[in-house]
């Protein structure tokens, strides 16, 4: 038996020559072995011969995920109720008088909106006039895709003015395609407060309003410079729409 580059050559057990099909080098073909590698949730054959020190382990970042099945349910659970035990809204401090209405107003009645909901400690939709305040948020960091559905979509602004009242209407060229309880950002306003993230009321397939925080006088607020997206920022606990930084 003698070498013959990586192969041995036998007079009495002769054997096949092959090319490692990774390095090229000369082996003899029964040494040569299959490469496998993971694809999904078992091991494949990538129809690859090749010499022992070029065969690969199976790459695991390739394996599929087994998840385990749930753990069976317990009987009689007693769980948390979480709804009824968060305290995240706000509450008056001490027997006090509005200011402006001379009416009292006694310590522990929880504050609500006029529409009735709770109102949260949690602030969100900092506009470019209050950036300083934490947390905030930015148009230029509104995410383009989420799932299937794209946002920083631009809306064709017609006008959007305050009616005296903390109401924006906003008028498009075209439709929108927004629907009540959507959401958007708005740069560029003549007032600065005007700015920042709202959820909308759609009053038409070509208009709708949001709450300003605080109220302006009534006008135009559309300038040259004036830029409104459609976004997702989603909602803090308990809310239906962005709440504003600011006095609530």
């Amino acid at each position: 038996m003698r070498p013959h580059g990586r192969a041995k050559v036998s007079s009495r057990n002769p054997r096949a020559f092959g090319i490692c099909d990774r390095c090229g080098f000369l082996y003899n073909h029964v040494n040569l072995q299959w490469q496998f590698d993971w694809a999904g949730a078992s091991l494949i054959n990538k129809r690859i011969l090749v010499c022992d020190e070029c065969n690969d382990v199976p790459q695991s970042q390739l394996r599929a995920i087994v998840v385990p099945a749930d753990p069976v349910p317990i009987l009689n659970p007693r769980i948390q109720d979480y709804n009824t035990a968060e305290s995240d809204y706000r509450i008056t401090q001490g027997n006090t008088t509005n200011t402006q209405t001379g009416i009292p107003v006694p310590g522990g009645d929880t504050r609500i909106t006029q529409n009735s909901n709770t109102r949260v400690t949690q602030q969100v939709g900092g506009t470019r006039a209050d950036r300083s305040q934490q947390p905030g948020l930015d148009q230029n960091a509104v995410m383009p895709l989420q799932g299937t559905t794209a946002y920083y979509v631009t809306l064709p602004l017609v006008s959007v003015s305050s009616n005296g009242a903390g109401l924006a209407t906003v008028t498009c060229s075209s439709a929108h395609g927004l629907a009540t309880g959507d959401q958007i950002s708005v740069e560029g306003l003549s007032t600065a407060t005007a700015n920042g993230f709202y959820t909308v009321t759609v009053t038409t397939a070509t208009a709708f309003t949001y709450q300003l925080n605080p109220v302006l006088s009534a006008g135009s607020l559309l300038t040259g410079t004036t830029k409104m997206v459609t976004t997702n920022v989603g909602l803090p606990y308990d809310t239906d729409q962005i709440p504003q930084t600011g006095p609530l």
